[in-house]
């Protein structure tokens, strides 16, 4: 049910397109934002503002910073303004101890994870500073919180957005710009339904070890995530900034 939680304001979703994304879009334009979905996705799989997706599509790498600056310059042109920023974008990398991953793997991972992050938040501070006002939403995990086997390039990309997020959060508090980062845990995706029918036993076998440790017994929704994202989007969380939102059904408090 629509409540105006975020009513007016403009939001830009990185990775948009589908999957967590789609459903935080979804959300805010039920709450009253206008939301562009930004994503190297085709445009065809988007739903359409009618069927309750985003005002609008613009296609973007995060990796690379002419796409990014040019995104949000015409964001930006078209709209008057950015009032928020969700830095969702994100891919998993390879699920092998360190010293079986490719460099290549690496690189593919920090560029879309870190640099990402990094490069979006650039060129959409550019703007919110010229209005004194934003939301930046960091998209990390409970894995840049706590450390674990088998995926440890993973772990370091989620720390490393962590630590990004509270340097961001002190460097632009004074301009009335806000910066947090949510941590999913286990959360039904399309990506964990792969790897728990992934034909790599390591695979299968880190996808039922996360539900196994989840308190709670299940995994959560992408529409979990979304509400999440909703409060820090909103001026609700006002006072807040430079904060860990963790939404994990109790992974990490045991």
């Amino acid at each position: 049910m629509a409540g105006g939680r975020v009513q007016g304001k403009i939001a830009v979703i990185t990775g948009g397109a589908r999957g967590i994304g789609a459903e935080i879009g979804k959300i805010l334009t039920a709450e009253g934002a206008t939301v562009v979905a930004a994503d190297l996705a085709p445009a065809d799989g988007v739903p359409t503002a009618a069927e309750g997706g985003p005002a609008a599509y613009r296609r973007m790498d995060v990796t690379d910073e002419a796409s990014v600056r040019a995104a949000f310059d015409d964001i930006a042109a078209t709209y008057g303004r950015i009032d928020i920023l969700v830095n969702n974008a994100g891919v998993p990398g390879p699920i092998k101890p360190s010293h079986e991953v490719e460099e290549k793997e690496f690189d593919l991972l920090f560029d879309v994870d870190v640099k990402g992050v990094w490069l979006c938040t650039k060129h959409a501070v550019r703007h919110m500073l010229e209005q004194r006002s934003g939301s930046i939403v960091n998209m990390s995990s409970i894995y840049g919180l706590v450390g674990g086997a088998h995926i440890p390039l993973y772990h370091a990309a989620k720390g490393a957005v962590r630590l990004m997020t509270k340097a961001d959060a002190a460097t632009y508090a004074t301009s009335n710009i806000r910066v947090n980062s949510v941590h999913p845990g286990s959360i039904e995706t399309e990506l964990s339904k792969s790897l728990s029918a992934a034909p790599s036993p390591e695979a299968a076998a880190y996808a039922q070890r996360m539900l196994d440790n989840t308190p709670v017994g299940h995994r959560g929704t992408p529409e979990d995530i979304a509400y999440a994202v909703l409060y820090l989007a909103s001026d609700e969380s006002r006072f807040v900034t430079g904060t860990e939102l963790v939404v994990d059904g109790g992974y990490s408090a045991v």
